[in-house]
């Protein structure tokens, strides 16, 4: 069985250690900090929080507190509240240990697209580019094909480029990859998954 966006989450949550800085991107990204349970993990999000808790339950919303996808959410103890020159002076400065976006092509050679200039909603590179380049490691979440069945894991990424060479690891339904320059590495398959399909298996080969 395919790992749910939910289970893509948790399993993201587990590559983290306690004690890093934490940035997450809009979509799946967002829902790892439902599976973080008081962690010492600060989650910073680039409209500026620093200490982004889960999302709150229902009736307990705040309107004037937000992520940078504008959901409403809730903070820590210890969270702290900054504009934005100061959120991305974090981010290119180098003080964001991970960061983990989600994507969508991500290449052999650890190359990220979660972009798209028409056809797409996200129509906006937003803050993925100074993640991309100033955290110190690069986790792509993301759907294992694309909803007209397109694989999402390329040779070469055909959409715009986010960042070049900046994915160490890819969490999707089907698994956990690792990008190794010029091929994919599977580290963990979802339970009951198998690796049958001819497409992958060839960017699971190193190259000649």
């Amino acid at each position: 069985m395919s790992w749910s966006r939910e289970q893509i989450a948790a399993r993201a949550a587990a590559e983290l250690r306690d004690g890093q800085y934490v940035n997450l991107g809009i979509g799946i990204p967002t829902l790892i900090a439902d599976h973080l349970h008081d962690r010492p993990i600060m989650v910073q999000s680039e409209n500026g929080i620093m200490g982004v808790g889960a999302y709150p339950a229902p009736g307990q919303e705040d309107p004037d507190l937000v992520n940078a996808g504008k959901e409403t959410v809730t903070t820590i103890a210890g969270s702290s509240f900054f504009d934005s020159a100061d959120s991305f002076a974090m981010i290119r400065g180098g003080h964001i240990d991970v960061a983990v976006l989600g994507a969508m092509q991500v290449s052999v050679a650890g190359d990220l697209a979660n972009w798209s200039d028409g056809g797409s909603v996200i129509k906006g590179i937003g803050g993925a580019m100074d993640l991309a380049g100033g955290a110190e490691t690069v986790i792509a979440v993301m759907t294992h094909r694309t909803r007209d069945g397109s694989l999402k894991l390329v040779r070469r990424c055909s959409l715009p480029l986010t960042a070049r060479a900046c994915i160490s690891t890819i969490i999707t339904d089907i698994g956990v990859l690792d990008v190794r320059g010029d091929h994919f590495s599977v580290r963990e398959l979802a339970p009951g998954e198998t690796i049958d399909d001819e497409q992958l298996v060839n960017l699971l080969r190193a190259t000649a």
